[in-house]
């Protein structure tokens, strides 16, 4: 799909319509019209047109209140695939997925740094092409491409401003996809990819607004009201890893002390467990740390308990900030939710300062290491769907 058929696509009305039908499909016009209070000639103009164009279709599973059933509507989750790129700071995926979040091709690349702009983006490109490629892609049904970027994101100009980890700045992602691919493209901070993902396609529609917190090699957050994410001022909300837990703590690579991300990473539950564990192995890993929790030895449950109790420390001060109806966590350090969601919870108990604050729900993302890349997806169905 070309990037200008995307735009003839959109309108305030029809996103409505379309996000009804997939919240609530099957669906008749008749019920459309009642719940979006749009009259009924508008319901019937833009379904029959949504129908022409692939992204609707009909069945007759209405049940009949004494007259002729009633035609109901579904989305047709095959119309249209989007590309989603989960990029860095490790490695890049990248999926096709269709309108309902099913992957339908997958490709992925490690990065090896020290590593340059163009050599980033030569490695972005190849994985698109080798999914545009695939014998399954339709490349006619492509709508774009999300992109869920480590770091400090531009968001307007699709700009990667800092890639801490890779030591890049100023990756014009957006301007380069696009002129290479002639699709739409949208770039996004991966932990707010990550929470737009969940709300999405993670099963939280009973909640109006939700927080994601991916703790991994950084710690970042997003914040979903209504199915839109918030940037704040100068798109830096969300930077829950530099939130400061102990002003006299380890020095943050953003160059303050204490932050969150000194505690709650994989690489400083490695440090914690070396200064509290004696004759640690040299290459010791996050991963084995948890291997060693579960097989019982105390010392290593008791890093990941303190790790949950930090953690529990800066949910706690982001209820109180926030008070989201949900958190979500996601991240390689939730491989260790076992041993670290109880003391999160058992924290957040402690210390909110109403009952209702200490009943924030706290669960371990269910989209597992797919939840940036499907992000990325929904970073174009939200606009499909969503009312602008």
């Amino acid at each position: 799909m070309q990037r200008g058929t995307f735009q003839l696509m959109k309108s305030v009305n029809k996103s409505i319509i379309l996000n009804k039908i997939r919240s609530t499909e099957p669906i008749s016009r008749a019920q459309i019209a009642k719940e979006t209070k749009l009259t009924p000639p508008t319901v019937s103009s833009i379904v029959k047109e949504l129908i022409e164009q692939g992204i609707v279709i009909e069945s007759n599973l209405g049940v009949s209140q004494g007259g002729r059933k009633p035609t109901m509507l579904h989305i047709n989750n095959d119309a249209f695939y989007v590309i989603g790129v989960d990029a860095g700071p490790e490695s890049i995926g990248c999926i096709l997925a269709d309108l309902s979040g099913k992957i339908i091709e997958r490709t992925a690349s490690r990065i090896n740094t020290p590593i340059t702009n163009d050599q980033f983006m030569a490695i972005i490109k190849e994985n698109i092409h080798k999914i545009i490629d695939a014998p399954s892609t339709n490349k006619d049904k492509i709508m774009g491409v999300g992109v869920g970027m480590h770091g400090v994101v531009d968001v307007e100009t699709g700009t990667s401003l800092v890639a801490p980890n890779l030591n890049l700045t100023n990756i014009p992602l957006k301007d380069e996809l696009e002129a290479e691919f002639n699709l739409i493209v949208r770039v996004e901070n991966d932990a707010r990819t990550m929470a737009l993902g969940e709300s999405w396609f993670g099963g939280h529609d009973d909640v109006d607004s939700m927080v994601a917190v991916n703790l991994g090699h950084g710690v970042g957050a997003g914040f979903v009201y209504k199915g839109k994410l918030y940037h704040g001022a100068q798109d830096l909300a969300g930077e829950l890893g530099h939130m400061t837990i102990d002003i006299n703590g380890e020095v943050c690579e953003c160059g303050n002390r204490g932050c969150l991300q000194t505690f709650a990473t994989g690489a400083a539950i490695v440090e914690r467990a070396r200064k509290d564990i004696k004759d640690l192995p040299d290459n010791i890993t996050g991963e084995e740390i948890y291997h060693r929790a579960q097989r019982g030895d105390d010392a290593y449950i008791n890093v990941l308990h303190n790790t949950g109790v930090i953690i529990g420390v800066g949910l706690t001060n982001l209820i109180h900030l926030i008070n989201p109806g949900r958190i979500v966590l996601g991240g390689g350090v939730t491989k260790s939710a076992k041993f670290i969601l109880p003391a999160i919870k058992q924290t957040i108990d402690q210390r909110a300062l109403t009952p209702e604050a200490k009943r924030t729900e706290v669960s371990v993302t269910r989209l597992g290491d797919d939840s940036t890349l499907l992000g990325a997806i929904s970073l174009l169905l939200v606009e499909l769907f969503a009312p602008v």
